[in-house]
């Protein structure tokens, strides 16, 4: 296709780009677009490193995170293909050092290929993937395998162990030798290691990871990690990664024949198990599908430490794009953005406008609000909220369904979430503390264990991965907030143990211990050490 045609949905989507990064803060990006026979484009934008003020180049090389559990599929697939591996046979089969304490029946590949294992997703509190699979002795399931969808990274940790075991190679040479030779990405490394990173855009953070993150979203540099494990250890340029995804596009097929044959790739795309938070989309191996009316997407996400990417291949308008960044972003919804006007563009449709902005109901929250010593009011204000309190105001910035983050020392460090009865606005939430609205009741005062005191706090590790979160007891419930304002409700399971998540089937535990003085001082999340600390 040539370039003057397809100028004008590059433009616009040019103009979308730069819109998103400004309001997401992002540093720097890389994209590439391409069709199922060649490379459409490729553009950079923003900067490689902030401080000296270097822009991206298409050279450069980004961390694609959990996009690699593609590679890996596919590698299993290949052994399957030379009769190497069983995806129905235990992982025992392959690591008969491997034991995970359970009631149910074994788990096997094709289990940890499609995230419905019932393990835990993963603390990362190894640098490597052996001890972080041996640990899971540790740990325990939830649910029967196969039966339900929890993300797993130690699982694709598991898998990459048994491509080592049935090659007799390390996995950075498997997914050399196998995918990224054969398909002539030759810029590509499947190991990121300090020789990268010189290859590499500086990683980016947000400054503050104790709390959501501010609307002025001031950045950070991320701390640097070395890794070679098959849930997320590749680095690719956006034009390598478009000729990876023309490969899929092309249903295995690639510059130099197929990788796999037809049947495997119909097993990595096959709908195995629904994803919860989206019915529209299922897991294959690898890879999310997703139905959106006539069209079927296929794609992955990917986020590391500095690192983030997304790709996404529209099957039946024949196009997809990539997203490379070096710092968090809403990259999926500049992806979608992308095949849509793409997609227009190559099939002689007009180019869709780009997605506005969904208005938020700002008049269903205003109203004054109060809890023991404190009390606050909502105003509308230009279409916006804003908060009234003691003396000062705050404009609140919207973070999802009923939940806004409001920039005051007081309220900085959790989302103030709304609660509704028949529709109606009665209280909002923030970390311990609960406001009840007008249209609410008296405030319900319920009684929790009273060991359950000492749980309550800041818990830190020195894991960038996932640095810390807070435990706090509202209205009876112990409650563990991560700093990006997600709430999980802790069940209690005796002896200062608990489930994370209200859902039966979650594997996730978090333990208390190391009482002094009426604090637990050691809180251990799914295998990983938190420490309380000094910081409220």
């Amino acid at each position: 296709m040539s370039r003057s045609t397809l100028q004008p949905a590059l433009s616009l989507l040019d103009a979308f780009v730069e819109r998103q990064m400004r309001l997401d803060n992002l540093p720097g990006l890389s994209l590439a677009l391409t069709d199922r026979q060649e490379l459409l484009h490729v553009a950079t934008y923003g900067y490689a490193d902030l401080a000296a003020r270097s822009p991206v180049q298409p050279h450069h090389l980004f961390e694609i995170g959990s996009i690699s559990k593609s590679f890996t599929a596919l590698a299993l697939m290949q052994q399957r293909e030379a009769g190497r591996v069983d995806l129905c046979a235990p992982l025992s089969c392959y690591l008969p050092w491997f034991h995970l304490p359970s009631r149910y029946d074994p788990i096997t590949l094709h289990h940890l290929l499609t995230h419905s294992a019932g393990i835990i997703m993963g603390t990362e509190f190894s640098g490597e993937a052996r001890f972080e699979v041996w640990a899971l002795r540790e740990t325990e399931t939830s649910a029967a395998p196969g039966t339900t969808f929890h993300y797993s990274n130690v699982g694709y940790k598991a898998l990459g162990l048994v491509l080592e075991a049935v090659t007799g190679q390390e996995y950075p040479a498997i997914i050399q030798e196998r995918i990224l030779g054969p398909l002539g990405m030759t810029a590509s490394v499947a190991a990121i290691t300090h020789e990268t990173r010189r290859r590499m855009p500086v990683g980016y953070e947000p400054f503050y990871d104790d709390r959501p993150v501010p609307p002025d979203r001031p950045l950070a540099p991320a701390t640097w990690l070395e890794t070679a494990t098959a849930d997320g250890s590749i680095a690719a340029t956006a034009a390598d990664m478009a000729i990876y995804l023309r490969m899929l596009m092309n249903q295995g097929m690639g510059p130099g024949g197929a990788l796999i044959a037809p049947e495997s790739f119909q097993q990595m795309t096959y709908r195995w198990i629904a994803l919860p938070d989206d019915p529209a989309a299922h897991y294959g191996y690898g890879l999310v599908i997703r139905r959106e009316g006539d069209h079927t997407l296929l794609g992955h996400e990917g986020g590391m430490v500095g690192y983030y990417a997304a790709m996404l291949a529209d099957l039946d308008d024949g196009v997809g794009a990539v997203l490379l960044a070096n710092g968090p972003g809403t990259l999926n919804r500049i992806a979608r953005y992308a095949l849509q006007v793409t997609g227009a563009a190559v099939h002689g449709r007009p180019l869709p406008p780009p997605p506005a902005e969904e208005p938020v109901p700002v008049a269903d929250y205003v109203g004054t609000y109060r809890a023991e010593g404190r009390t606050f009011s909502l105003t509308a204000h230009a279409g916006r909220l804003q908060m009234e309190y003691r003396g000062g105001c705050v404009l609140l910035e919207p973070r999802g369904d009923d939940a806004f983050y409001a920039p005051h020392p007081d309220f900085d460090r959790f989302l103030l979430r709304f609660r509704r009865a028949d529709g109606q606005v009665v209280e909002a939430v923030h970390g311990p503390d609960v406001y009840v609205g007008q249209h609410g009741g008296a405030p319900v005062r319920v009684d929790s264990p009273a060991e359950w005191a000492a749980y309550t706090g800041h818990y830190r590790a020195h894991n960038p991965w996932r640095s810390n979160f807070r435990v706090v007891l509202r209205q009876g419930e112990l409650l563990l907030i991560e700093p990006w304002g997600a709430e999980h409700r802790l069940i209690p399971l005796g002896e200062g143990r608990f489930r994370v998540g209200e859902e039966e089937h979650s594997p996730e535990r978090l333990r208390f211990d190391t009482l002094l003085d009426g604090r637990a001082i050691r809180a251990n999340l799914s295998g990983c050490d938190y420490y309380r600390t000094f910081t409220p």
